[in-house]
């Protein structure tokens, strides 16, 4: 019989429920999975007038709540300024 013993110097990552996205160029780690609602919530944009765009791609408004952030997504978030 054979006995594998674990190699000490040979480090395995554990697994993480964590993603990174990168929003408007800043790195901001989130538990996964992180759906765009919830990431509006996080970023407090209720009631703002605003896009966001995930790699390269406007999500439609009617998409947020089924559009699932992963790891290494890079958004861009707009939000509109009234002025006159």
């Amino acid at each position: 019989m054979i006995v594998y013993l674990p190699n000490p110097e040979i480090s395995i990552p554990a697994l993480s429920s964590m993603i990174q996205l990168t929003i408007n160029g800043q790195p901001q780690q989130f538990e996964a999975p992180i759906n765009v609602t919830q990431l509006i919530d996080h970023l407090s944009l209720h009631g703002k007038r605003f896009a966001i765009e995930c790699n390269g791609e406007i999500i439609p408004r009617s998409r947020f709540s089924e559009q699932i952030l992963a790891h290494g997504d890079q958004l861009e978030v707009v939000v509109a300024v009234g002025g006159g």
